[in-house]
Parts: C-alpha cells; sequence; structure tokens
C-alpha cells in the first residue's frame, strides 16, 4: 500500500508544481518582450562572429597542416 502513494505522489506533486506554474506566469509586455528579442539577437550576433573568426582561423592552419 505505501509503495503505491508513492508511485502516486510523484506526478501527483508534478501536476501541482506545473499549475502553480502556470497561474504565476503572466505574458510579457511589449517592452519585456523588445528587450528579451535585443538580448537574444545580440547573443546570436555575438555567437555567430565568434564562429566565423575560430572558422577564419583555422582554414589557414589547416591547409598548413594537410
Amino acid at each position: 500500500m505505501d509503495n503505491v502513494q508513492e508511485l502516486i505522489d510523484g506526478p501527483r506533486q508534478f501536476l501541482k508544481d506545473g499549475v502553480q506554474l502556470m497561474n504565476r506566469c503572466t505574458k510579457p509586455d511589449k517592452r519585456e518582450f523588445i528587450k528579451v528579442s535585443q538580448a537574444v539577437s545580440m547573443g546570436f550576433l555575438i555567437m555567430g562572429f565568434i564562429g566565423f573568426f575560430v572558422k577564419l582561423i583555422h582554414i589557414p592552419i589547416n591547409n598548413i597542416i594537410v
């Protein structure tokens, strides 16, 4: 009987936490959405430039080695 109760408690707690999260979440306003979008865009640009420069450095090195 105790094992059955333990098996039921896990999903029940997960469902309870999920409902609390959905009730607490709010839709972002326009200013917050723009701010998050700008941060994500800057992250993409920075990662793109890093990848570009790493590729730019490794192509000549790879041609020298091979």
